[in-house]
């Protein structure tokens, strides 16, 4: 059989074209002429648009906006560009980063007794699923120190008392320094932090409430749960503030249930609740998706 073609030419590999992409996320006030302005500046610079999120709050006369491009890396830097925005930024006074995109945020987890969150955002940042580098581990219990250890992340016991809770908090900020920590996650961390820490960490501080937020707040919330006789159980990420289980939720998630399940039962359920909820809110918080009006929050998926 004869394979050779009989017409044409043989088929020259197509080339492709190695691109730069960031993320630029930013609110203000709501205006006209906002998304010409950006995607005008975008053009400028040799960019192109991949995804586009934006939401304009008309109640409170607020605009979000995340979006998703590419360009060409020998065109312009990231401090290029982010110095470029902010003259757009300062004219229509705006809250923004620009990052590049995937870039992985310095998370520190703090955990107690109960491992599944801690070992579920474990696994997810060793495996790439979400975007972050877990630099270290604190916690007021040892035993998730073998966990730890075996993922080869540094690990701080640092127990809890109503005497040494002030030393130990001042012990965690130097740690949130010395390992520039971007974002803390409170993965079942069972204390409550004190108002000048959630002050000081104010806007990059997750915790996962095991209730669907605002009903079941404090100890026990499964418990609650089960002597109201729910037909769901829920969990709720948010940001912490100095009210507790008040801050701006992120995530929730519920499974159902019924009048079978025992309060144990409960407990059990909501484990997959907790670490979904916990799961999305860091990882659209590490993807720059999550902004805030007040007490809630807007995020643009």
């Amino acid at each position: 059989m004869n394979t050779t073609p009989t017409t044409g030419s043989p088929q020259e590999p197509m080339e492709h074209t190695a691109t730069s992409e960031h993320v630029l996320t930013l609110d203000c006030r709501e205006s006209p002429g906002i998304v010409h302005a950006i995607s005008g500046f975008l053009l400028d610079h040799g960019c192109d648009i991949i995804d586009n999120k934006q939401y304009g709050d008309r109640g409170e006369g607020h605009f979000f906006m995340r979006v998703h491009f590419s360009s060409a890396p020998e065109s312009f830097s990231t401090e290029q560009l982010r110095r470029d925005f902010t003259v757009l930024a300062e004219k229509w006074q705006m809250n923004w980063q620009l990052e590049p995109h995937g870039r992985k945020r310095r998370v520190l987890v703090m955990v107690s007794r109960m491992g599944h969150c801690l070992n579920d955002l474990l696994f997810r940042a060793r495996t790439g699923d979400i975007p972050v580098e877990i630099v270290a581990v604190v916690s007021n219990h040892r035993d998730q120190e073998g966990l730890v250890q075996w993922h080869d992340i540094p690990f701080f016991h640092l127990p809890v008392t109503k005497d040494s809770k002030p030393a130990a908090e001042a012990r965690l900020l130097e740690i949130v320094d010395e390992f520039d920590v971007e974002l803390v996650v409170l993965a079942r961390y069972m204390q409550v932090l004190s108002d000048g820490l959630s002050a000081k960490l104010a806007g990059r501080t997750i915790n996962i409430h095991h209730s669907f937020l605002p009903s079941f707040k404090g100890a026990k919330p499964y418990h609650q749960a089960y002597d109201r006789g729910v037909k769901t159980v829920g969990a709720t990420a948010h940001y912490v503030n100095a009210e507790l289980d008040e801050g701006p939720i992120i995530s929730q998630q519920v499974i159902d249930v019924d009048h079978t399940y025992t309060a144990d039962d409960l407990v059990a359920v909501g484990r997959d609740a907790e670490c979904a909820a916990l799961r999305n809110a860091v990882r659209w918080h590490c993807e720059g998706r999550v902004l805030l009006l007040g007490n809630r929050t807007v995020v643009l998926r």
